[in-house]
């Protein structure tokens, strides 16, 4: 297992430094001049562009600019937002715990849905619940995110008035934010309702960041399913008399998983990408809206840094994925 993980810290090593170029060369290489576009000024004293440009090292060779951002990821600075004249690192830390708790709650109801009516549509191939499940499968995947957003605030918060439109918690509760996780801290805080108040604002931005990964995930597990159920193992244990149950959530369900992780893993880019709409959307104060904000008031080390640090956060989560295959199968960390 020790070589298994050393092999895979050897492969992200060189795509953190290839990601990293991408994200520093994205803003420099849009067209226009990238003072004038973050100044918003169409006509700038020489003088002082000349002095934003150097302030910001931006009349330095690319490559020395390149080795400095390198330099600084080493060390933790990863820049000052120009706008908001904070460390980038600072903020983005600030609003992750709002991203994640929104991410895992959307995973957490696209597993918790998807792998049983994978499952389900399996065992029943053919069926009317099998063409049911996969049909609202489809139609789950392709739904665009921000229709279906407005969709069920205009259903579930304009005509039932069930699910409040935008936010993290009722503005009626005030507590310090210990963990950044609204959830918890609204259990910490031990105000009455707080908690309610915050399952409800996470219903509908759960539902709509979870129906792509969860039509995904169903899919994916009845394929899995399917040709698990065919192998002479299952077909064994069910000539043994073992119980449906055991055939299919024991020696089934478990080789079938294998594919399905993957799919899991990398369902966290799709939802990270997801979540730049379904914040806005929402008015989720995460890193997707701080993203489509800096994008707007031209905070090109904001951009740079964040999109850097998401795509940290995607290759640490599929080196856990990894990791799980050799749990789920030995043989592969071999």
């Amino acid at each position: 297992m020790l070589r298994f993980l050393i092999g895979r810290l050897a492969v992200l090593i060189p795509t953190f430094v290839g990601v990293a170029l991408i994200a520093f060369s994205f803003i420099r290489l849009l067209p226009g001049d990238p003072v004038m576009l973050m100044s918003g000024e169409r006509v700038m004293d020489p003088e002082r562009h000349a002095q934003i440009m150097h302030d910001l090292g931006l009349d330095r060779p690319f490559y020395a600019q390149f080795a400095d951002y390198l330099g600084g990821i080493v060390t933790g600075d990863l820049g000052t937002s120009i706008v908001t004249k904070r460390p980038v690192l600072d903020e983005f830390f600030a609003l992750f715990p709002a991203t994640v708790e929104l991410s895992l709650c959307a995973i957490l109801l696209a597993v918790a849905v998807g792998v049983p009516a994978g499952v389900i549509a399996a065992i029943k191939r053919g069926s009317w619940v099998d063409q049911t499940v996969m049909g609202v499968a489809l139609v789950g995947y392709s739904m665009p995110i921000f229709w279906w957003g407005l969709l069920l605030i205009i259903f579930f918060s304009g005509y039932l008035q069930w699910t409040p439109v935008s936010g993290r918690i009722s503005l009626m509760y005030f507590f310090p934010q210990v963990t950044g996780f609204m959830l918890i801290d609204s259990l910490l805080s031990g105000q009455k309702g707080a908690f309610q108040s915050a399952v409800s604002y996470l219903i509908l931005p759960t539902i709509v960041l979870g129906t792509i990964p969860l039509a995904v995930i169903a899919r994916q597990t009845r394929s899995a399913m399917l040709e698990v159920l065919g192998e002479d193992y299952v077909r064994t244990a069910r000539a043994k008399g073992l119980t449906p149950f055991r055939v299919v959530g024991v020696h089934a369900l478990r080789n079938a998983m294998i594919p399905v992780v993957t799919t899991i893993g990398l369902q966290v880019g799709v939802l990270l990408a997801g979540a730049i709409l379904t914040e806005s959307i929402f008015s989720w104060p995460g890193i997707g809206k701080w993203m489509v904000d800096a994008v707007f008031k031209r905070d090109y080390v904001v951009v740079q840094g964040g999109l850097l640090l998401i795509a940290a956060v995607i290759m640490l989560v599929n080196l856990i994925v990894d990791l799980l295959y050799g749990f789920l199968n030995p043989r592969i960390a071999r």
